[in-house]
């Protein structure tokens, strides 16, 4: 299950898409639109900071604005920097693999092969999943509503 922490780092990254004309955003603004804890997404923007996926300026006028084209921000990558190893269990991990303990080998073990295919799946679709995929989403909602 995805975090929390993962969750609002998404909430917060569509929210600095659907505001970009506005320019920087302060945190205030996005916890409020985003109903964030502000100390809780301060971090959060920290370490999407520090994963270059935003940036921010500091003083009057300041605030949070995207590195990164919203195309190019998978929920793959966020899900991996918040939440680690996309495959359930370890042993199937491409970037986070651990052997299991209780199998002898992984060519005999019976559930190696179907974690790789359910890994693979999820891989696919968070890695198409932008997040101008929530954008768009957005505004095709926002069209239906008028």
């Amino acid at each position: 299950m995805m975090s929390m922490k993962c969750k609002y780092a998404i909430k917060a990254l569509v929210r600095l898409g659907l505001d970009f004309e506005k320019g920087y955003l302060q945190i205030k603004y996005i916890a409020e639109k985003e109903n964030i804890p502000r100390k809780f997404l301060e971090q959060i923007l920290l370490e999407l900071k520090h994963a270059r996926m935003v940036g921010s300026k500091q003083g009057v006028g300041g605030g949070y604005y995207l590195l990164k084209k919203t195309k190019d921000i998978s929920v793959a990558d966020v899900y991996r920097l918040f939440d680690g190893a996309i495959a359930l269990v370890p042993c199937v991990s491409l970037t986070f693999y651990q052997k299991c303990d209780d199998c002898k080998n992984e060519q005999e073990c019976l559930l190696h092969d179907e974690f790789v295919k359910i890994r693979e799946g999820a891989r696919k679709v968070m890695s198409k999943t932008t997040i101008l995929s929530f954008l768009q989403h957005a505004k095709n909602q926002a069209k239906m509503k008028k």
